[in-house]
């Protein structure tokens, strides 16, 4: 009978030599969007090392970058930062202060039997 390894990275994030899940995804998509416009500079008659400059440089921003944003603000940092925006600066209260203290019990409606279900003492019958 063959014996398989447990796989114990069930569940863990994506990681990619200390890249991990979003940054990895904006390093990848940074690289394909700068190829691509790499490309288009090419084929639009742009100088080749004006290309080839331009790729490199872009490049090794990107990569510098993407590595310093995940040092900075960890696995999931950046999306927490990004959440911050959703959250107000302040909040506004106009209750006066007295009534903000006051315990306001809430009424209770009885409960009405259901129209649609036979009764229970009629099924016994």
């Amino acid at each position: 009978m063959e014996t398989y390894p447990i796989n114990k990275g069930i569940g863990r994030s994506v990681e990619f030599q200390g890249l991990k899940s979003q940054y990895l995804f904006i390093f990848a998509g940074g690289l394909l969007a700068l190829f691509v416009l790499f490309v288009i500079l090419y084929m639009a008659g742009v100088n080749q090392w004006i290309c080839i400059g331009f790729g490199g440089t872009s490049a090794s921003i990107l990569v510098w970058q993407t590595f310093s944003l995940n040092k900075k603000y960890g696995e999931h940092g950046l999306m927490k930062r990004s959440a911050l925006h959703s959250h107000p600066r302040y909040l506004l209260n106009r209750r006066r202060i007295p009534r903000l203290f006051r315990h306001r019990e809430r009424k209770r409606t009885e409960k009405q039997p259901m129209k649609n279900l036979p009764n229970r003492k009629e099924e016994k019958q």
